[in-house]
């Protein structure tokens, strides 16, 4: 290559890269985001939910994307995922400070190269803050796929089960948070369909972990809220519309608390009718969905019986229902969780991906 051209070359290359840097989150034919985000007026975007994320196909070799932890109550680290090519790169900490800048080296020789931001933690961590990259962007093609909606608690967030870099009680109550090794983006990854995370940590249907609905807000306060949480002024908008909607929450209904905060008896009527209003919820915005309810990992023997016995009552509750499809129950294996606080871990996810798998595969080959 002669010099002129050599220096043509990299004036254009160099014009396109700050071009592309220019380039704001909220052009969807360059950015593909998924879960629950909010677009902010100076063109960042915000990563709120467990598993949220941002997608961009690009060109060059290298890039560097631009990342912050945000939270108004106070400042702190927060996590995300990176996937390149379709490639699980590990669990990233954003730091607490400024807008952090991360490298990405590609390593397949292809043309083009696609990397997902996945946010790690759950909305009551704060939210990631993506500000865009300086890589020369392509449009990004977004094909059609079946969508489900993963409505939990923290099995559902990936709450401790990603302790390979900092161990179960050490660090922040977060630090061992990986939504996206959780089981429902396992199952999505597994069976290519679009997914939601509506999750909170400790939370559930009628009463929380060491809570009795006196001090903390429940599934059903937080579901309609874009923050899971009390700020009613941020709805959600329900774009995401789910050909199936699994609900897993009752590990918390049932839980004995921490043992020193007073716990009343398990109030079974109080479970059963809360859940069937959630359900109504969840009709209302999205008429045209299929609902499973799922046990949990994390409850066993005679809690375990109290659990089937409420679903069933759910369930023959909309028996007469014309207008949707009949729900479906799914129980779990007996499982012993091997990951922090007796959750699962990153392998029990998957043991319990694969036993979901074959159920929504079918349900999602009817709807």
């Amino acid at each position: 290559m002669k010099i002129k051209n050599k220096c043509l070359f990299i004036a254009v290359f160099v014009i396109s890269v700050l071009i592309s840097a220019k380039e704001t989150p909220k052009k969807n034919n360059l950015y593909q985001f998924a879960g629950r985000i909010e677009h902010l007026e100076d063109g960042g975007t915000l990563l709120i939910g467990s598993a949220s994320s941002v997608t961009f196909e690009f060109t060059d070799l290298s890039c560097e994307i631009y990342l912050k932890s945000v939270d108004k109550n106070y400042e702190h680290h927060n996590y995300v995922v990176l996937e390149l090519d379709g490639e699980y790169l590990g669990r990233f900490t954003i730091k607490k400070g400024g807008l952090k800048t991360f490298p990405i080296q590609v390593t397949k020789l292809q043309p083009m190269h696609r990397l997902t931001i996945f946010k790690a933690t759950e909305a009551a961590n704060g939210s990631v803050l993506f500000t865009g990259t300086n890589a020369h962007l392509t449009k990004i093609k977004q094909p059609k796929k079946k969508k489900v909606e993963f409505i939990g608690d923290s099995i559902t967030c990936g709450y401790g089960n990603d302790a390979t870099s900092i161990p179960c009680g050490k660090g922040e109550w977060y630090d061992q948070h990986n939504a996206y090794m959780a089981y429902g983006p396992q199952l999505a990854r597994m069976l290519d369909f679009d997914y939601v995370l509506s999750s909170v940590s400790g939370i559930g249907m009628y009463r929380n972990w060491n809570d009795e609905h006196e001090n903390e807000a429940i599934m059903p306060d937080v579901y309609e809220n874009l923050y899971l949480n009390k700020d009613y002024g941020k709805p959600y908008d329900f774009a995401f519309q789910p050909d199936l909607v699994s609900i897993c929450l009752g590990t918390n209904d049932l839980s004995d608390g921490d043992g020193k905060k007073k716990r009343l008896p398990f109030n079974e009527n109080k479970y059963v009718s809360n859940y069937i209003d959630f359900i109504k919820t969840v009709y209302l915005h999205a008429p045209k969905t299929r609902i499973i309810l799922l046990t949990s990992p994390m409850v066993s023997g005679t809690k375990n019986d109290v659990l089937l016995r409420c679903l069933n009552r759910v369930i023959t509750a909309f028996a007469a229902d014309k207008n949707h499809q009949p729900i479906q129950l799914f129980e779990f294996e007996p499982m012993r969780p091997n990951g922090c606080g007796y959750h699962p871990d990153m392998i029990d996810d998957t043991v319990m991906a694969n036993q979901l798998q074959p159920f929504f595969k079918e349900l999602l080959d009817e709807n």
